[in-house]
């Protein structure tokens, strides 16, 4: 079980490369990988939810098939985990997911399992559904993998179309498996909940909280390149690393109160929360009054809320909790700011 646990806190997992060959028949296509049709591959699972004692390998995956014409199967050759994966394997979300697995709830409980991890995936499209028009069988792809599906963990994985994009053929699979899921989580809470586009960005000061991680890390440059000025925060550990990608300035969360010294700053247009808890408390203080600011948080009570109190209780618990705050920010802080889960 040691070796397990080393395995659950690597980045990487590598899968072996075996020979495999796709046919294409006039009316059928057909995938081997040895002289009779595989069944089965290799797997890291879970049977249950847990801590890292519940990872368990096998040989005995059963092997993905494409069910939708628009689907591809792809060819594991680098995997990453997020910390999601590691929420999920203690059951984070398990509600809400279960619902988009199962709409009907005709399947028994428990169901989802045995569950594959890992929301990034860098390898090969293995087989085409009939419908895909942008791939062929040899193209090399990444992809974010939805949460509600099975991940990459395993020797191949079944996808959308519309999931996947071709990698770019200056990173190699290991580089590329490190980037789908934080660079389109960043993607999206600047882009499509914050607003920003690199039109709109030059000099907005932006904040980050918790800049130092994987969708810190992405947001910091993408924000750079757009012409906007960056402050962080993180440990004075990560302060050579974040300015190194380009962070104007610098605040060390661990030296004190962390809404001390962003209290002396200039307010600023954008606040991307990673960190979550007691900074909803202070950190809306911090935005410009009267400019349509936001305050984007990727910390929801939404599954957390699902899991303790059901789907639709907690649906409306979040929706209180999110109204709630969303008044009080506009009566007590900035009436012309936005709060965006």
């Amino acid at each position: 079980m040691k070796s397990v646990r080393q395995l659950a806190h690597s980045r990487w997992f590598y899968f072996s490369k075996a020979p495999s060959v796709c046919r294409n028949g006039n009316q059928t296509r057909s995938l081997s990988t040895s002289s009779s049709r595989r069944t089965v591959m290799p797997a890291w699972v879970i049977d249950k939810y847990g801590s890292n004692d519940v990872l368990r390998f096998t040989k005995n995956a059963s092997f993905p098939i494409i069910n939708y014409p628009n689907e591809v199967i792809v060819k594991v050759h680098a995997a990453g985990l997020n910390p999601l994966d590691v929420s999920m394997r203690g059951g984070y979300g398990a509600a809400t997911l279960s619902m988009k697995r199962d709409p009907l709830n005709i399947k028994q409980s428990g169901s989802e399992f045995p569950l594959i991890l890992g929301r990034d995936v860098s390898g090969v499209i293995m087989e085409c559904g009939l419908d895909v028009k942008y791939f062929r069988e040899g193209d090399e792809v990444w992809a974010a993998i939805p949460p509600w599906k099975q991940g990459s963990l395993a020797e191949f994985v079944v996808l959308s179309a519309n999931e996947v994009s071709h990698k770019p053929k200056l990173l190699s699979h290991t580089q590329a498996a490190a980037v789908p899921y934080v660079a389109n989580t960043a993607w999206s809470a600047l882009v499509n909940t914050g607003g920003l586009t690199k039109e709109k960005c030059s000099k907005k000061r932006i904040l980050i909280l918790g800049g130092s991680g994987g969708v810190g890390t992405f947001a910091i440059q993408m924000l750079k390149a757009w012409g906007a000025h960056v402050t962080v925060t993180c440990s004075q550990n990560a302060e050579h690393f974040v300015r190194g990608l380009g962070a104007d300035h610098v605040v060390d969360y661990s030296a004190g109160p962390v809404e001390v010294p962003l209290r002396s700053l200039d307010k600023f247009d954008l606040i991307l929360d990673n960190v979550g808890g007691d900074t909803e408390r202070w950190a809306l203080e911090l935005l410009k009054p009267w400019s349509g600011a936001k305050y984007v948080t990727l910390v929801t009570p939404f599954l957390h809320n699902t899991d303790r109190l059901g789907i639709t209780d907690g649906m409306m618990q979040t929706a209180v909790t999110v109204g709630v705050k969303a008044l009080k920010v506009r009566l007590d802080v900035w009436p012309n700011a936005d709060v965006v889960y």
